[in-house]
């Protein structure tokens, strides 16, 4: 069979990725609310606080990397800790003159409910996709994802979360409201076309993939979120070795790996860092790396030029698509959990 025939067995993990634009859209609209940015201001700004405390597990504490850059910009001293180590290593930083801002798309997993458990005296606020949730019911202050029933791999939820973030980040920088909804406000109709030819995507991608066993994602900045998250679903959702990580971190030692069966993809990113980023892809050069971005070779990972704001939820969309091809090229169905749960209830 011919890659331009290869079959994708359409489970409920495409159903998902296809609802990313609905997603978005009711994510925007519960941001949008009357009162909602002036009561989170409120809240943010009751009290000057001494530290942050960022965390989450898996890719909820991956997308919090942009909430991070955001909260440094705004003169805060932001820690990020993956619940779990917060949990059991560094619990003393959570005193009455610290926030905790706390993503769990469940709202339910096990580390999430012990943090809640254990932790006294530091103001949370929630970031979560399920209403009536441990995480929902007992945060402070709560911002809500309205992604929807997600089956397995993260994807809506995943974007979903990047907004809200997004948005209380310009919330902790004193930006407009009307500004930073504007900024946000394309994201479903970007998302929608980037994704309604999806099969043709994923039919590009195949050749790239053919023959990959382990496959490098690299990004700085705000890309890092995507780094690191495009690597976690593609190894949920394909079983696929996939790394992600800094592009300068890459240089540290992983480029020794690369030959064959290999494959670096490394996004293109902000104007800042973007030459550092490329400079990698053609050192290497076009059979072991390329780039996901506006100068991406195959349209499939071709973005287009996007405010900053949506760059993260939109370089995440042609790594779906990879996962998709991975899985075509496996006749797996992508997505499908044979060992994972979608709520991870046992630390």
């Amino acid at each position: 069979m011919t890659d331009q025939r290869l079959p994708v067995i359409e489970g409920p993990y495409v159903g998902d990725i296809l609802a990313q634009p609905r997603a978005l859209a009711d994510t925007l609209a519960w941001l949008s609310a009357p009162g909602r940015w002036a009561a989170t201001q409120a809240f943010v700004q009751a009290r000057p606080w001494r530290r942050i405390v960022l965390t989450g597990m898996g890719s909820s504490l991956h997308g919090l990397h942009p909430l991070r850059l955001a909260l440094i910009g705004a003169g805060q001293t932001p820690l990020m800790f993956e619940t779990a180590e917060l949990l059991h290593y560094a619990l003393s930083l959570c005193d009455e003159d610290t926030l905790v801002i706390a993503v769990s798309q469940s709202g339910a997993s096990a580390e999430t409910v012990r943090l809640l458990d254990a932790n006294r005296r530091s103001p949370v606020i929630g970031v979560t996709n399920t209403e009536g949730s441990p995480l929902a019911q007992r945060a402070d202050h709560l911002l809500q994802m309205r992604a929807g029933p997600e089956s397995t791999v993260s994807c809506k939820t995943y974007v979903s979360a990047l907004l809200v973030l997004h948005w209380l980040g310009a919330v902790f920088r004193g930006e407009d409201e009307r500004d930073t909804l504007a900024a946000l406000g394309p994201a479903p109709a970007l998302c929608e076309a980037y994704l309604r030819d999806w099969r043709l995507r994923v039919q590009e991608l195949v050749p790239l993939v053919r023959g990959v066993r382990h496959l490098f994602l690299a990004g700085r900045g705000p890309s890092l979120a995507s780094a690191c998250t495009g690597a976690l679903i593609l190894k949920e959702s394909t079983r696929l070795h996939a790394e992600g990580m800094s592009s300068a971190a890459f240089r540290h030692g992983p480029m020794e790996m690369i030959g064959e069966g290999m494959r670096l993809l490394v996004f293109e990113g902000l104007p800042v860092t973007r030459a550092l980023n490329l400079g990698l892809v053609n050192e290497l050069g076009d059979g072991l790396a390329g780039s996901i971005g506006e100068g991406a070779v195959q349209a499939a990972l071709r973005m287009p030029s996007v405010p900053a704001a949506l760059l993260p939820v939109l370089e995440i969309l042609p790594v779906q698509m990879l996962s998709l091809a991975i899985a075509a090229l496996k006749g797996q169905e992508a997505g499908h959990f044979q060992r994972a749960t979608k709520v991870t209830d046992c630390e």
